[in-house]
Parts: structure tokens; sequence; C-alpha cells
């Protein structure tokens, strides 16, 4: 995905709510101003693309207990120079899950947030506060698929209701604005 697409992919997405819609604009503005944002070389704002990871009736979520936010979270990660954001996103699930297989329900964007990240510490290095630019993306798997923790940046991996996903994070923004709305968003995804 060249940045030119990635920008026709956001024109052409059609915002679920008032918060997609003006982070979408913003994205869009930060594109079109030729601002790096696909590395994080630029230290105030960078692209990453996550995963809601459904199972294929729709029944389960897959979400890590991720080490620095301590709290049941999505999948994903930096685009650390890829433009193919759903390559990113499937690609930061499997490393994440261990999960052989994953495929995307469709691939077109799921949905979008721009995200705030307060500063912290990373492999003994400080990292500023800045903002995550994410792409959302629908993903499938099985859950009889093996699984597993990637020890660097989760403790645990596991399989939710979708209702129980929500309630499983402990960042109530997150489970207000974000997982209530992709469980939401589902009923547009019928399952297999």
């Amino acid at each position: 995905m060249k940045k030119l697409e990635l920008l026709q992919q956001l024109l052409s997405f059609r915002p679920w709510n008032e918060q997609e819609a003006r982070d979408r604009d913003e994205m869009v503005r930060r594109i079109r101003s030729g601002e790096a944002l696909y590395t994080r070389d630029n230290p105030a704002a960078h692209f990453t693309a996550s995963a809601w990871v459904v199972s294929p009736d729709r029944r389960q979520v897959l979400l890590a207990f991720h080490n620095l936010y301590r709290s049941w979270a999505w999948l994903g990660g930096h685009a650390d120079g890829e433009r193919n954001l759903l390559a990113v996103a499937m690609r930061e699930v499997r490393e994440e899950s261990g999960l052989a297989s994953v495929s995307p329900v469709t691939p077109e964007l799921y949905s979008l947030e721009i995200l705030t990240v307060d500063g912290h510490e990373k492999r003994g290095r400080y990292v500023s506060s800045h903002l995550h630019l994410n792409v959302t993306y629908l993903l499938e798997a099985d859950p009889s698929q093996s699984i597993r923790p990637k020890a660097d940046e989760n403790s645990s991996v596991g399989w939710f209701t979708p209702e129980g996903a929500v309630e499983a994070s402990s960042e109530p923004w997150f489970r207000a604005r974000i997982y209530a709305k992709l469980n939401e968003k589902l009923a547009r995804f019928p399952p297999r």
C-alpha cells in the first residue's frame, strides 16, 4: 500500500461515528502535509496497524495481555517503514499470538483511531509521549489453532466473547470508545 493508496482508502472510508470522522480528517491532513509517518523516526506521530481478530462464527475475539499497558488489548504494532498496513496488522497478529493462519474478513479499513501514548521506558530508553495514527483491520482466525504469548510484549493471549473482550480491558477509554465500537461494527460481517 503506497502513501497515495492509504490516502485513497482514508478518503473513501465511511466513518462510524464522530471520533472516526475527526480522526480520519487528521490522518488525511498529516499525509497531505508530507510528514514522515511510516517510521518511529517521527517522534510526534506515526502509523500503526491493529487487528480485531474474530472467530469465523463471530463469537470470540482474540486479545493479548500487553506488558506495557498492563491490560488485555487488541493486537497490532508499528508500521516501521511498511506502507501496506494490512500486512503490518497480519504480521503483528502472528508475532504476538503465535497464530499460524489469520486472514482478513475484508481488506478494507475496519476502524480508525488516533491514540495517545504516554511517555514510557522501552528496552532501556525513554520514549516521549506521542500519537499513534492507528488503522484497524477485521481479521479472522480459527480458535482451535495453537496460540502463545510473545514474552517481550505480552504475557498471555486468549479468546474472549466479544462482550468479555470489552470487560477484560482495564483501560476505560478503550472499553467505551474503541472495543465496544469494534463489536458494534461486527453486525455488518455475518458469521461464516
